[in-house]
């Protein structure tokens, strides 16, 4: 009987197609495996600190503050936040009689101010639903900004903010979009109006809040706000980078 053996060559081939099956049937695709176990540590995060700042009970969405935490995280990486400690949250979802906005410290997990916030006039009445970029839209812009250098204007200290979304928000200076106060936006209006009156596309706050909002997140702070609309969700390239 004719024996037949496998040459060297053949056997290594044969082992390096066997080996990485194996592999993969032992412990998984590592890339997946890595992907994954970062993941798993985002989510916890996410609910450590939304039970530590306690945000389920002053309404702001476990969602709206994931998808905040993530892109602070992206800018905090790049070191471009020259404020790393204060994150503020609009969560345009919520009605312009709800207190929407969220200034967190996170440093010592607290909140330190949650109030009115008002949205642009071509966005909605009561709830915003739509949203631009464009110029003379008087509308909101949704994404992630780094607030910049204060000024005097026509509504009084104003706080200018770097829009850092291509396609969403980058007008924003152009557009002379800005947090400042107005006494269309809060209880007292409230009392006499159905919802909050709207901007021209700033997120407006209440005027006798003003000042301490703008001093605390003025110079380099992390500013979101926040719409669960699709086409930002899925095309920003900060949530899906």
């Amino acid at each position: 009987m004719r024996r037949r053996f496998l040459l060297p060559g053949i056997l290594c081939v044969l082992v390096a197609f066997v080996l990485p099956v194996n592999v993969l049937k032992a412990g998984g695709n590592p890339v997946s495996t890595k992907r994954s176990a970062k993941a798993s540590a985002f989510a916890a995060e996410v609910s450590s600190l939304y039970q530590a700042f306690d945000l389920q009970e002053i309404g702001l969405n476990k969602k709206a503050f994931e998808y905040a935490l993530k892109g602070y995280n992206y800018l905090l990486y790049r070191h471009w936040l020259n404020k790393p400690n204060i994150l503020t949250i609009v969560d345009m979802s919520q009605s312009s009689r709800s207190k929407r906005l969220y200034i967190l410290d996170m440093e010592q997990h607290t909140v330190l101010v949650n109030t009115y916030v008002a949205h642009g006039r071509n966005s909605g009445t009561e709830f915003a639903r739509s949203f631009s970029n464009s110029p003379s839209s008087h509308k909101s812009s949704l994404g992630f900004y780094i607030t910049q250098g204060t000024y005097y204007g026509n509504n009084g200290l104003s706080l200018k903010i770097r829009g850092m979304e291509r396609g969403f928000n980058d007008k924003a200076l152009g557009r002379n979009i800005v947090v400042h106060g107005s006494q269309y936006v809060g209880p007292d209006f409230l009392e006499m109006n159905n919802f909050c009156g709207r901007s021209y596309g700033c997120p407006a706050v209440p005027a006798d809040e003003s000042e301490e909002i703008i001093d605390l997140i003025k110079e380099g702070s992390c500013l979101f706000i926040y719409h669960p609309t699709k086409r930002y969700l899925t095309r920003s390239k900060i949530l899906n980078s």
